[in-house]
């Protein structure tokens, strides 16, 4: 975002750079001079004691000072070229708020990263304490004869497993913390969990090409684009005007005075002058070396690149606005379909605990049983985390997300089940 706004602000010092060629310019000059003058001369003058004597140097000083203001009368290039600069500069405000809607998005998947992570993890210490209880009870049943060697085997092997996928669940979700730590500059040592009751519901309104339209109207690319396009339009207009006679006026007021010396004699002082000017100054080009042809064909060129591009971006945004709606359309099936994957994964657990019990279910069955459980877990809970992303998302392309949607985000997180970074 600092990168963003830097490039903001220089791009907005174009339009006062612009508007100041249509403005007044005044300067003020001061001048303080001295010299000696020397003549390769003889006194002629007969009247003159100095007659025959070679004539004497001439020392002199001068003191000048004025002022001057200058203003383009007509000028349609300077006019077309602010116009393009403020095109500009709105464009980068645009591009500013792209790079901001970036940022919440970024800060929104790290933020569901690590809760995706710590579902992860919760999901392998739970895999790690049901199979080592599993393993202890296959141990008992083994001492006491009710259990053959390879349960054992097969209970040491799925525990060690286990271990090993809790220790990389572990490393993983330290690593989103500090993703988390890097977007934010905060280094956070816990996070606050979403809700169990989060609303899982399908985008309002629920027509497709409603939410095309909205973003061909708001969607920050979109405005870039056409601003583009604009800026692009008048830079067309400014090249063109090459060819049209320019007119400026130049007013200036001035004062010259000075003195005189030969040999140490200060001569009698000539008085002060002051001059007035007025002048219009009428520029018509007539030929520019095709210059100005080169400049018009080089600016319609690249107005026709810009309109191509905004054409590319309304495809685009379409495109990526159909395939978000039917994304969050399908994460809001997917959270549904993995809670009642989930319950019938437990189901399924306890009546394969019951027939390993009575004999008709050996210990395989059952651990597969549980990492049923356990994967249906994390499932449910990376569904609820990819359909608030897709849903952020969704917004994005729009154009309507702001600040208010992270609030909600906030809204329906529990303080009381915080996620803490593990050690």
């Amino acid at each position: 975002m600092a990168r963003a706004r830097f490039s903001n602000e220089i791009t907005r010092t174009s339009v006062t750079t612009a508007r100041a060629s249509l403005l007044p310019q005044i300067n003020a000059t001061a001048t303080q001079s001295s010299g000696t003058q020397s003549l390769d001369s003889i006194n002629m003058n007969p009247n003159s004691p100095d007659f025959g004597r070679p004539t004497p140097d001439r020392e002199f000083t001068s003191q000048r000072w004025g002022a001057g203001v200058s203003q383009q009368v007509l000028n349609v290039g300077d006019w077309f070229g602010y116009r393009a600069a403020k095109a500009d500069a709105n464009r980068a405000d645009w591009d500013l708020q792209t790079a901001s809607q970036g940022l919440i998005i970024r800060v929104a998947q790290a933020y569901l990263s690590v809760l995706s992570r710590q579902a992860e993890l919760e999901s392998a210490i739970a895999a790690e304490e049901a199979v080592q209880r599993q393993l202890e009870q296959v141990q008992q049943r083994f001492d006491v004869g009710l259990e053959a060697i390879t349960g054992v085997l097969e209970s040491k092997a799925a525990y060690d497993s286990a271990v090993v996928t809790r220790i990389r669940a572990e490393s993983q979700q330290r690593v989103s913390f500090e993703t988390l730590r890097t977007l934010t500059g905060t280094a956070y040592g816990e996070i606050a969990n979403l809700k169990e009751d989060l609303a899982i519901v399908d985008p309002l309104p629920k027509d497709e090409n409603e939410w095309v339209r909205t973003a061909m109207d708001t969607n920050f690319g979109i405005r870039s684009a056409q601003l583009a396009l604009a800026s692009a339009e008048h830079n067309v207009k400014n090249s063109m005007s090459q060819y049209l006679p320019t007119l400026s006026a130049t007013a200036s007021y001035g004062t010259n005075s000075g003195q005189s010396s030969v040999n140490g004699v200060v001569l009698p002082d000539q008085g002060a002058s002051t001059s007035v000017n007025y002048s219009f100054n009428l520029q018509v080009p007539l030929f520019r070396g095709m210059r100005t042809q080169a400049n018009v064909k080089r600016a319609r060129l690249s107005r026709n690149l810009a309109r191509q591009s905004l054409i590319e971006q309304e495809l685009n945004v379409a495109e990526q606005v159909r395939t978000r709606f039917r994304l969050v359309v399908t994460d809001v099936v997917a959270v549904a379909a993995s809670a009642e994957a989930l319950k019938s994964a437990q189901a399924a657990l306890e009546a394969t605990q019951t027939g390993y019990e009575v004999g008709t279910r050996n210990i395989v069955d059952v651990l597969r049983a549980q990492q049923d459980v356990f994967r249906n877990e994390y499932q449910y809970n990376l569904s609820r985390h990819t359909y608030v992303l897709d849903m952020l998302r969704l917004k994005e392309s729009a154009g309507i997300l702001s600040d208010s949607d992270i609030q909600d985000l906030n809204s329906d997180i529990d303080a009381g089940n915080p996620v803490q970074k593990a050690p």
